[in-house]
């Protein structure tokens, strides 16, 4: 019995060493990649980026000014969405005589060149130089009121519908109404939501509607301003250019949300 004696003992420890390497092996952290992974240890994606071109892309139809020429005042409108010119139109040019073949012939030309540029950097038409000068500089107009609308509308983009509405400064340029003496064009400042100054940049002119003008002008400045709209009566002795200033008058004020 004393001879078995060694044997056992070396069975007994033998048994406690293979049972230490099983604890130690069932305490070890795993390190296997795979095993990460199949955790929810993988790495976290490269969070995902936000559409460029929504807020601040300006959309919109905008008039430039009437940009006077040798031959007659030019005058632009164009739609931009999304920041891009979608089209370009003329809602002035000149007119009479060789004009009415060379604005005919130039202006299409003009209005897709402008959508085609993006901008107001475009070629003049041959044999239309002063109708390309003007297009040009009606249309800089423009772009540059939609740019400062779209940088407007991202600066608001947080409030509430309605909220502060109509509280910022605004310049707007009505269109240009046609009066059997000449076009009417009004210019209207609007500052927190009320009319603060209006100006008239085409009037009736030449011969009595110089006088005219002279004296109805201003009555109907006040009177704009003094209404805060368009419902203004017309100035005895300039019913044309009354109704022209009040049409002109409310197109502005129509871009202003009225």
């Amino acid at each position: 019995m004393r001879k078995s004696h060694p044997v056992r003992r070396a069975v007994l420890a033998g048994a406690a060493t293979v049972s230490g390497i099983v604890l130690l092996l069932s305490l070890k952290p795993a390190s296997d990649p795979g095993s990460a992974s199949a955790a929810g240890g993988a790495a976290p994606p490269v969070a995902a980026q936000s559409p460029q071109g929504g807020r601040g892309a300006g959309s919109g139809t905008v008039t430039g000014d009437a940009a006077r020429t040798q031959y007659g005042p030019v005058q632009v409108r164009v739609t931009v969405s999304a920041g891009k010119i979608t089209r370009a139109e003329a809602v002035q040019a000149p007119k009479g005589g060789q004009s009415d073949q060379v604005t005919a012939d130039a202006v299409p030309k003009l209005n897709r060149a402008a959508v085609a540029a993006g901008n107001a950097d475009i070629d003049a038409v041959s044999g239309a130089t002063y109708t390309s000068a003007g297009y040009a500089k009606s249309l800089q107009s423009a772009l540059d009121k939609a740019a400062a609308a779209a940088g407007s509308n991202a600066g608001a983009g947080a409030a509430e519908e309605g909220a502060g509405a109509g509280q910022g400064t605004q310049v707007l340029t009505g269109d240009a109404a046609q009066t059997q003496y000449g076009p009417v064009q009004v210019r209207v400042t609007v500052s927190g939501g009320r009319i603060t100054d209006v100006e008239a940049l085409q009037a009736p002119k030449g011969g009595r509607s110089d006088q005219v003008t002279a004296d109805a002008v201003p009555k109907l400045n006040r009177a704009a301003v003094a209404a805060g709209n368009a419902d203004i009566d017309a100035v005895s002795g300039a019913t044309y250019t009354s109704a022209g200033y009040t049409q002109s008058l409310q197109s502005a004020l129509d871009r202003a949300g009225g």
